[in-house]
């Protein structure tokens, strides 16, 4: 077999076989880091979703950072949401539905913005615009939110009037004018201690780590087989190339040359 490696032609399957390894083992890794990804994804809703609300400003001592390891954080917020400051998060799906989500900012005690994604309501059937537009509380309000991060701009999605395509919060913060928590939103949890009745809030989601497991493991799999097909080839033209063994030749006796004799007479 290690002859054949010296022909050019299998030298070149060879080095296929290897180029083609390689990328498996890269899909292999992907497929492994995104699983990571999800585990990842999966301890910090299971570490935060329940925990107790702390203060915004002890959550987030820095309006414009955030550490990811905070995601799903319940944060209390005291002060007043800016009506006249709503907007309405499009292409936003629930239950197979597509809607929009109500995006209010709220000034909290010490004079700094944070934006609250207060749920989701229904679109209109044929027209984007949502069935009914609720109307924030006014007045002094005690807030419960969950951290979410930063959504930033999406590229070549754009809104009309009073509409935005993602929370990017840098943009707001610029429309707004006033200092405002660029690096963590927040998903409503309650009000006052109760529900609102006019949106949906978000629900608790379901993670899972997914299928990337196997495919890394199957991505390996692969890599291994390309070798095994050029071994196989390689097996396959040398027992094709190996001389049929020529049957031996049996010396007659006497008596069967006899036999011969009286048979054809």
């Amino acid at each position: 077999m290690l002859r054949l490696l010296r022909e050019p032609r299998w030298l070149g399957y060879l080095s296929l076989a290897v180029v083609f390894a390689i990328v498996c083992c890269f899909l292999a890794i992907w497929q492994w880091n995104r699983r990571e990804e999800a585990l990842t994804a999966i301890d910090r809703l299971e570490s935060n979703y329940d925990r107790a609300p702390a203060a915004v400003t002890d959550a987030l001592p820095d309006p414009g950072a955030f550490d990811p390891d905070q995601q799903w954080t319940p944060v209390l917020l005291q002060g007043e949401y800016l009506p006249d400051e709503q907007l309405l998060l499009r292409g936003r799906w629930r239950s197979g539905q597509v809607g929009f989500d109500v995006i209010a900012p709220f000034r909290t005690a010490d004079g700094t913005v944070f934006i609250v994604d207060r749920g989701w309501i229904d679109q209109a059937p044929g027209a984007e615009q949502p069935m009914t537009e609720p109307e924030t509380p006014k007045g002094p309000t005690t807030v419960v939110a969950r951290l979410r991060p930063d959504e930033g701009s999406i590229a070549g999605r754009g809104a009309p009037e009073g509409q935005i395509a993602s929370v990017d919060l840098d943009e707001l913060a610029d429309a707004l004018g006033e200092p405002t928590y660029t690096g963590a939103y927040g998903l409503l949890v309650s009000e006052d201690g109760g529900v609102p009745d006019d949106v949906s809030v978000a629900s608790r989601p379901v993670l899972d780590e997914g299928p990337h497991l196997s495919y890394s493991l199957q991505w390996y799999v692969f890599a291994l087989g390309g070798f095994a097909a050029v071994a196989w080839g390689m097996r396959d033209e040398l027992r094709s190339a190996s001389p049929q063994e020529r049957p031996k030749r049996v010396r007659r006796t006497d008596a069967d040359v006899e036999d011969d004799i009286l048979d054809r007479t």
